[in-house]
């Protein structure tokens, strides 16, 4: 099961978190601060998971941008690997510019392909369905 989504740059600030289990948001900055540090002192010939705590660590970094997922120990690494590039797929195939000012639009993507903690769409149309579909009505 999928525990956490985060999307941080390389100074690790963290830019997107979506948690898929409760956290108390006293110890929500503790654990993004761990687990991207642990992330970002890894070298590049390193494997991209990671066991963290309770739990897996599955990162992909992307330029500038590193996606974090925590996962539960059943989970399978290369499924969520695979996941974090599909989502960097579809990022790609919606936004033409810097996607950091459309947040929104990345929860959007989130909850389509993930609920509850469980992958439930990798379908890049299917996806992107809701978004084109707002943006039907707002071109009107």
């Amino acid at each position: 099961m999928i525990k956490f989504v985060l999307m941080v740059n390389q100074q690790g600030q963290t830019r997107l978190s979506r948690y898929y289990e409760p956290v108390e948001l006293s110890r929500r900055a503790a654990l993004e601060a761990d687990a991207v540090r642990c992330c970002l002192s890894r070298k590049k010939d390193q494997c991209s998971f990671v066991e963290y705590k309770d739990f897996k660590l599955v990162y992909r970094q992307y330029a500038a941008l590193i996606i974090v997922v925590g996962v539960s120990d059943g989970e399978n690494e290369l499924s969520i690997y695979e996941l974090i590039h599909n989502f960097v797929e579809v990022l790609d195939k919606h936004f033409s510019r810097v996607i950091m000012f459309n947040l929104d639009s990345i929860h959007i993507i989130l909850d389509e392909m993930i609920q509850n903690g469980h992958i439930v769409e990798t379908n890049k149309n299917r996806i992107l369905a809701p978004l084109t579909a707002i943006n039907k009505m707002v071109e009107g």
